[in-house]
Order: structure tokens, then sequence, then C-alpha cells
């Protein structure tokens, strides 16, 4: 995973963080599901970055 991705992903990460908690103050539960839902998919685009990388890992592993 590049730098950029990862910068990427945290970026949408916070963001969904923010809007959940703007939503828990403003009670609008529109906004604190689309944050929930924000943060969830960016940690879930990482782990599959972090699945790949470790794929890419152990394939070097056994061609050396």
């Amino acid at each position: 995973m590049s730098f950029t991705d990862k910068a990427k992903n945290k970026v949408e990460q916070l963001t969904g963080a923010a809007k959940e908690r703007i939503g828990d103050v403003t009670d609008n539960e529109r906004m604190r599901g689309e944050g929930a839902t924000q943060q969830s998919d960016a940690r879930a685009r990482q782990a599959g970055e972090r699945i790949k990388e470790a794929g890419r890992d152990a394939k070097d592993a056994f061609t050396r």
C-alpha cells in the first residue's frame, strides 16, 4: 500500500469520525450512519491492502 493510499484511507476514516460526532451532537441519525459507514469502508479498504501486502510478502519468501 502506498503512502498516498494510506493517507487517503486515514482522511476518509477521520472524515467519517467527524460526521459521526456531528451527527451525535445534532441528533442527526443520517449523518451518524454515514459517518459510521465511511469509517467502516476505509477500515475495510485498509485491511484489504494489508492482506494483499501479506500475500506479496509470502510469495516473495517462497521465490527466494
